[in-house]
């Protein structure tokens, strides 16, 4: 009962050690860079490491279960909860982190994503440009939020970053479409095209496409920005995807 009444009886602290095989990808022993679960077994690993060994692999590098015989890509999935607590849990390593990405991307060359172009920053204040560097209240902020959040959503996600794509067919029991370029947010899954294309064509269902990329099947749930990462890093744009019926796999 006397703890009851003592919160600092009740409180523990634990070392981030004794934490550290929860939060580490078992791959590279480092802590996990965008967070990807196996769906079978729930084993998380970073993305970048379970893309690299599945080019090879079609098990869980922790317990060897099979993901999937042919297409264990299609079977993993972003696991945002658990990246949120690793950069909660270990100092300096989110900011790190997004520091080696701008990195990267002005080492290439190339135009760095509006994801990553700032630091986290969890301040209640903020420094307005166009007022010479006046703080602005949090009042003043939170308004001003709500009102680009109002023009944000009738933008329709065109101030999200953009991936131009170019979309043939390669079956001749489809019709290639009319316009086979777009442009559209990064954020946007390959479901989102199979959608596209199947209203286009007037198919009865989506479910009857399957998209490629060189020569590889997508799977439902990857992002655009996901696909251009994995399989088009160091090619032009556009980025070229291919459709055709879908095929049952035995």
């Amino acid at each position: 009962m006397a703890a009851l009444g003592n919160p600092d009886m009740l409180t523990r602290k634990i070392k981030l050690w004794d934490i550290n095989a929860h939060i580490t990808c078992r791959l590279c022993e480092g802590y996990l860079i965008d967070a990807t679960t196996v769906t079978e077994c729930l084993h998380t690993f970073c993305r970048s490491c379970l893309v690299k060994y599945l080019e090879e692999n079609n098990t869980c590098p922790t317990c060897r279960i099979v993901i999937h015989q042919s297409h264990p890509l299609q079977y993993i999935g972003h696991d945002r909860t658990m990246q949120d607590i690793v950069y909660k849990l270990v100092p300096g390593l989110q900011e790190e982190e997004m520091k080696k990405q701008r990195d990267f991307y002005q080492k290439l060359g190339m135009e760095v994503p509006g994801d990553i172009k700032g630091e986290p920053c969890n301040v209640k204040t903020h420094l307005d440009p166009q007022r010479n560097g006046e703080v602005k209240t949090e009042d003043t902020t939170s308004k001003e939020t709500a009102e680009e959040k109002q023009e944000e959503d009738n933008d329709y996600h065109r101030s999200d970053e953009q991936v131009s794509i170019c979309l043939e067919c390669n079956s001749s029991k489809l019709r290639g479409l009319k316009r086979k370029w777009i442009r559209c947010s990064a954020q946007a899954t390959v479901l989102h095209l199979k959608k596209f294309i199947a209203k286009k064509l007037n198919l009865t269902s989506f479910n009857e496409l399957d998209i490629l990329c060189n020569e590889e099947i997508l799977g439902k749930d990857h992002t655009l920005k996901f696909v251009v990462v994995t399989r088009w890093r160091f090619k032009k744009s556009p980025l070229l995807l291919h459709y055709r019926p879908k095929m049952d796999l035995l």
